[in-house]
C-alpha cells in the first residue's frame, strides 16, 4: 500500500518525501511542519490535528455539528491517561468550496504543522483534500460520502469513518423497490455526492428487483432554491418513489416545496440523508411520512454510543447528529491509531489504521485494508411525528456492516 520510497519500515523515505513537500511549500511551511516532528510518543507529546468544516456556504448548517463532535473527542483524548500524547486542535472554514478548502488545508499543514486532518462535507471538496493529503503525506479523514473518496480517488493517506453512498444504497435500495414501489425517479444535486447517489442506488435497485423501472431523472445546481418545476415534472410522471441525492439546505428546500405541492402525499420520497438532524429541524412536519437511509441515530445501543450521547448532550444541550458522530470518531480513530502504533509519525499511524478494527459509536468497525473505508452498519428509516410537532426517526431495517460494502475493486480503489 505504501508508495515507492515510503515503506512502513522506512522513516528515512517518509522524511525525505516530507522534506521535498516542505521545500515546495516554502519557508513558512517548513517552519510549521518542523514544529510537529516528533516520531514515537513520549511524555506528553503535542500532536497538531485540524478540523476543517463548512462554517459558511451551502452546508453551513452542517459544519458546526462536525466541529463540536471533533472538539468533544479532543477534550476526551486529552483527559485520557491511556494516551501519552495530547491533541492541539486547529480549525478552518472550507466554505463548501474546493478552493477555499485547499487554502485552509495548506494553512493548517504548512503554518500550523498539522499532520492529521479531518473535515469537509461536500464530496467535491473532500476529493480535493484527498489529493492534498497524498501530496503532503498527512492523514486525512474526510466527511464527504461520495464513493470515489475511498473508491477511484483513494490513496494511502485517506481513511473514512463517514458512511459512503454505496453503504447507504444497501440500506435504501432493496427496501424501497420491494416495499414502496418499483417505478423510481431520481432527482439529485449536480456534484460528486449527487452523482454517487444516483449511480449506486440505481444500480442496487436494478439488482434488487426484476420489476424495477427508472422512469426519469432530473438534476439541479448545488445551492438552488426553487424546485417547483422539478416537483411538477415528478408529480406528472408514473413514479411511485423519488430518490433525492441532496443534503443540507438543498434537501430542506426540496422537501418543504414538495410537501407544499402535495408530492409527499402522492409518492414515497426517499433521501439518503433525509434522517439527518438538520434536515428534520428544517422541514418539521413536512418530512413526516418520508423515508431515508440512516447513517446514525442517538438511540443506537451500538458500541459506546450512549456514553457519547450523554457526553455530547451534557456539553451542547442537544443530542448529536450524524456529522457530530463523524467528527467525534474520526478524531478518536486518529488517537487509537497513534496508540496502536506507539507513534505519532503519520506513516506509522497509517500502517496501524490500515486494516485495523476499532470500537466506535457504531460498534466495532474495520478500516478496510483495501480502501480504508469503515465497515459501518446502515439502516432504512421512516420520518415519523414526534413530540410537539417535531420529526423523529423510526428505524425499520438494519444492514450489518459486513454486508454494506462491495469489494474495493468494484468501487474503483487501487492502492
Amino acid at each position: 500500500m505504501s508508495s515507492e520510497g515510503t515503506s512502513p519500515d522506512s522513516s528515512v523515505g517518509i522524511d525525505r518525501s516530507r522534506r521535498q513537500f516542505i521545500a515546495a511549500a516554502g519557508a513558512a511551511g517548513a517552519l510549521g511542519l518542523a514544529g510537529c516532528q516528533g516520531g514515537s510518543t513520549g511524555g506528553e507529546a503535542a500532536v497538531t490535528v485540524a478540523s476543517l468544516n463548512p462554517m459558511t456556504g451551502p452546508f453551513s448548517s452542517l459544519g458546526p455539528g462536525q466541529r463540536t463532535g471533533a472538539e468533544l473527542a479532543v477534550t476526551e483524548i486529552n483527559n485520557n491517561d491511556d494516551y501519552d500524547f495530547e491533541f492541539e486542535l486547529v480549525t478552518g472554514d472550507t466554505e463548501t468550496e474546493a478552493g477555499a478548502a485547499q487554502s485552509e488545508a495548506q494553512r493548517v499543514v504548512q503554518e500550523d504543522g498539522a499532520e492529521f486532518v479531518f473535515g469537509a462535507i461536500s464530496s467535491s471538496v473532500a476529493l480535493g483534500l484527498n489529493d492534498f493529503a497524498a501530496q503532503s503525506e498527512h492523514i486525512y479523514f474526510p466527511g464527504g460520502a461520495a464513493v470515489p473518496i475511498t473508491g477511484s480517488a483513494c490513496n494511502e493517506w485517506v481513511f473514512r469513518f463517514e458512511t459512503n453512498t454505496a453503504q447507504i444504497a444497501e440500506a435504501i435500495s432493496s427496501y424501497s423497490v420491494n416495499n414502496l414501489g418499483n417505478n423510481v425517479w431520481f432527482h439529485y444535486a449536480d456534484y460528486a455526492y449527487g452523482d454517487s447517489v444516483y449511480n449506486r442506488t440505481s444500480r442496487r435497485m436494478e439488482s434488487a428487483s426484476d420489476d424495477y423501472t427508472e422512469v426519469g431523472t432530473s438534476t439541479s445546481e448545488l445551492g438552488a432554491s426553487n424546485y417547483g418545476s422539478f416537483i411538477t415534472q415528478i408529480s406528472n410522471s408514473d413514479a411511485d418513489v423519488v430518490v433525492l441525492g441532496m443534503t443540507g439546505g438543498d434537501l430542506v428546500n426540496f422537501t418543504n416545496q414538495a410537501a407544499d405541492q402535495g408530492l409527499t402525499d402522492q409518492i414515497a420520497v426517499v433521501g439518503p440523508t433525509q434522517t439527518f438532524q438538520s434536515v428534520r429541524a428544517g422541514t418539521g412536519a413536512n418530512s413526516v411520512g418520508t423515508f431515508g437511509g440512516a447513517r446514525y441515530d442517538p438511540s443506537l445501543e451500538t458500541g459506546d454510543n450512549q456514553a457519547f450521547v450523554e457526553a455530547y448532550s451534557s456539553e451542547n444541550d442537544r443530542q448529536p447528529g450524524n456529522f457530530a458522530r463523524v467528527g467525534y470518531d474520526s478524531m478518536r480513530l486518529m488517537a487509537k491509531g497513534m496508540h496502536e502504533a506507539g507513534s505519532t509519525e503519520p506513516g506509522d499511524v497509517r500502517d496501524a489504521l490500515e486494516g485495523g478494527t476499532f470500537t466506535t459509536v457504531l460498534g466495532d468497525i474495520t478500516l478496510r485494508e483495501s480502501d480504508h473505508q469503515a465497515t459501518n452498519p446502515t439502516w432504512m428509516a421512516e420520518i415519523v411525528e414526534g413530540d410537539g410537532g417535531s420529526a423523529d426517526v423510526e428505524l425499520l431495517e438494519q444492514v450489518p456492516g459486513s454486508e454494506t460494502l462491495p469489494p474495493a475493486s468494484d468501487l474503483g480503489c487501487e492502492m
